[in-house]
């Protein structure tokens, strides 16, 4: 009977060290499969300048904004867009109905206060008039005179005449509508120098990354395949109130093409001045990417967790990603292994080889 009690003990003792075992097998298991492993890359910092990407249209360094010196009714526009006018040129006029009555007004008062001005002398040689008198009466004469002669002054600007041989570019304003003074009623582009720029609406940022004598690459769309030169000539100080962007002018170089206002192009400025120390990573490095945005993992210190970061793109380029914010502390992300990567990971940090 003691032989069969021993076993019987046993049975059960054996079978719990087998479950232990068993036991211990499937946690260390598991804490295998939850572990990741990953392989991280430096980040190395490179200078950058931006490449800046406008279009506009193709304009004279002579264009000029047409108006009337004094408001009224247009009466006659006699060009068209496109026309090619000569200096001098009457290019609109004003009705002058009522300007030349002014001017008509303004001149009989004159005649009068000329006839007031030779009685008060006579009668001041015959002390029937005081000095004071004869001297009001030759005031008003001259005020009179400097009234006519703003009359006539309207008169004369009561029409455009084109300043230099050019263009008409726009026409603004049509025969019958009010303009008011200084109101822009024609555009034109002066060709006698044929000194070509080309104009366009900066950002804040972008103006700020601007200088001038920034070299251009500019594509006409007239000439697809054949570059012109240029670089930045202006940059506006103040934004537009309209459209909130800084006005910027690119001096183009046409070479032997030829060229004309109101062509389309784009240009491409490489800003010298503004270099950004970026810091760049492979292209494989990145978590998620939605257009200008991004997220990034690095290896906590204990080198067993992880870091979630989101970065800004600058941009991407082959194999590599510019990365303009968000990893300033970062000294290397995970390249391998980031796509199984969540920020409560575990992972296993495998050294990269010599």
């Amino acid at each position: 009977m003691k032989p069969f009690q021993q076993i019987s003990i046993s049975i059960p003792l054996f079978s719990l060290l087998i479950f232990g075992a068993c036991h211990s097998d499937i946690h260390s298991n598991a804490a295998t499969e939850d572990t990741i492993v990953v392989k991280t890359v430096p980040v190395t910092l490179s200078s950058y300048s931006p490449r800046l990407e406008y279009s506009g249209t193709i304009a004279s360094v002579e264009e000029a904004k047409l108006s009337f010196k004094i408001g009224g009714i247009i009466s006659r526009i006699f060009v068209r867009e496109g026309d090619f006018v000569k200096k001098g040129q009457i290019l609109a006029t004003l009705d002058l109905t009522e300007i030349n009555a002014q001017v008509k007004q303004a001149n009989q008062n004159v005649e009068k206060l000329s006839r007031d001005e030779i009685r008060m002398k006579n009668l001041l040689a015959d002390t029937a008039a005081t000095l004071e008198q004869y001297q009001n009466a030759q005031t008003q004469l001259n005020v009179g005179k400097e009234n006519l002669r703003i009359a006539q002054f309207n008169q004369a600007y009561a029409q455009i005449r084109a300043a230099a041989s050019g263009t008409i570019a726009k026409k603004l304003m049509n025969e019958g509508e009010f303009a008011s003074a200084g109101t822009p009623v024609l555009m034109m582009n002066g060709t006698s120098s044929h000194d070509w720029v080309l104009r366009f609406g900066a950002s804040d940022k972008d103006w700020a990354a601007l200088r001038v004598n920034d070299r251009a690459v500019i594509l006409v769309d007239a000439y697809p395949d054949q570059p012109l030169q240029g670089s930045v000539s202006k940059i506006e100080q103040s934004a537009d109130p309209s459209s909130g962007t800084y006005e910027v002018e690119v001096s183009v170089l046409p070479g032997n093409k030829k060229l004309a206002p109101g062509l389309f192009a784009t240009v491409s400025i490489q800003a010298q001045n503004s270099n950004q120390q970026l810091g760049m990573i492979p292209v494989e490095a990145l978590a998620e990417a939605d257009k200008k945005s991004g997220f990034v993992y690095s290896v906590n210190e204990d080198g067993k967790s992880v870091a979630r970061h989101k970065v800004q793109i600058a941009f991407i380029e082959k194999d590599s990603v510019a990365i303009v914010g968000g990893i300033q502390n970062v000294r290397a992300v995970v390249k391998e292994g980031v796509g199984y990567l969540t920020e409560n990971s575990r992972v296993k940090l495998l050294k990269s080889n010599p």
